[in-house]
Order: C-alpha cells, then structure tokens, then sequence
C-alpha cells in the first residue's frame, strides 16, 4: 500500500474539520506549513508527519490534504526513507537487521515495505535464526534454518543474506575487541553488544566464535 493511500479519509471530518472553503483552505495551507517545517528538519515517514499534525491541532481533513500533497510532490516518501534508514543504520552504526527492522516499524513504516527495503539493501529477508552455523553444512537438517524444498535461488538467497549479516557482526567485533575477549566477562559484554546492535542470539554466537578463531 502506497504512502497516499494510507494517508486516511479525506471526506470524513470531526466537528474542528467544519467551516467554509476559505477556513479549509487556511487549515491546508497551515498543515502543510508545519509539515514542511519537519520534513526540512530530516527525512520523516508519513506517520510521523500525521502525528506531528495532530499535535499541533490541525484537523484530520486538512492533515490528509496536506500528506496527500506531499506524498505526490515527492517530498514525503515511505519506501525512500525505509531505504535511506537501513543504509545508514547498517553502514554508519552496524546495526543488525532485527534492530533495523524495529526501528522501521516504530517510525510507522508497514512491515512489507520495511522487509523490502532491508532485502533491497541486500538482506535478502533472512529471519532470525536462519541459515547455517558458520562453517556448518548450510543445507543439512534442520540447523540450516531453510524451508524443505525451498527453490535453490531462494535458499542461496539466504545463506548470502546470513553471511553479510555475519560479517557486519564480526566488522563490529573486531573494532570493538581488536584481541578477542580475555575472558568470560569480555566474551558477556561482546554478546550484550551484538544483541543491544539488534543481531539475533545464534548468528552472534557464531560471529564471536569467528572472532576468536581469527584472534588467535
């Protein structure tokens, strides 16, 4: 569903939406004012906007208006800021993909646009726990994580997608604990931090598996 089409009813009004043409009018050009003033501040989805709107007190017939406005000039753009939101994430703060994912859905992205983006990103929509254990069979049992007769694309899809979301893990590791965890109470902190980054808790045992092997 597009950014427009969820933007809301735009002929049904509470009783702050009534008034004549020229009070509808004023309302638009208000909204769109203050909505503008977010968008120039940083990127915004569009439920932000609206919930921004609403706590200014403009009316939801003139909120849509202005959101629809937006949406068709191009300066409101869900799929743009999912995209820009999971490039930056992942590249600038190494983020894992379950933390992206939240994060997305928090700022009011739809889910299906959220998993589009980070698979265009190449994630390829890996779930948690899915793909194999580093240096394991990828295709052997069930601690693949694959699907019986899942297409050949589709689970190569995957193990590449695991496999970058690895390497993040590990690039995070290494600048963090250059020599490897001393002990117990660094292996603790390095896990606390995969899993406060948003990896989920299998891929970063491996990675700090991984780790260690190549510290030594």
């Amino acid at each position: 569903m597009t950014a427009e089409a969820r933007t809301g009813p735009s002929d049904r009004g509470g009783p702050s939406d009534r008034g004549g043409p020229s009070d509808q009018a004023e309302q638009v050009q208000r909204a769109l004012a203050l909505a503008c003033a977010q968008i120039n501040r940083r990127e915004r989805t569009v439920a932000e906007v609206r919930l921004a709107l609403e706590g200014r007190g403009i009316p939801e017939r003139a909120a849509c208006s202005a959101i629809r406005a937006l949406c068709e000039q191009g300066m409101l753009d869900d799929a743009r800021f999912a995209a820009m939101f999971v490039s930056e994430k992942r590249e600038l703060q190494l983020w894992g993909r379950e933390r992206i994912l939240r994060g997305l859905l928090t700022r009011g992205i739809e889910p299906e646009l959220a998993e589009t983006a980070l698979a265009a990103d190449g994630d390829g929509g890996v779930p948690a726990g899915a793909g194999g254990r580093a240096g394991g069979d990828p295709d052997a049992g069930t601690g693949g994580g694959r699907a019986p007769g899942a297409p050949a694309d589709r689970r190569e899809e995957l193990a590449c997608a695991r496999e970058a979301e690895l390497e993040r893990a590990l690039g995070l590791l290494r600048r963090r604990f250059p020599d490897g965890p001393r002990d117990r109470r660094d292996r603790d902190r390095a896990l606390g931090m995969l899993l406060r980054k948003g990896y989920e808790s299998e891929l970063s045992l491996d990675a700090l598996a991984a780790h260690a092997r190549g510290a030594r």
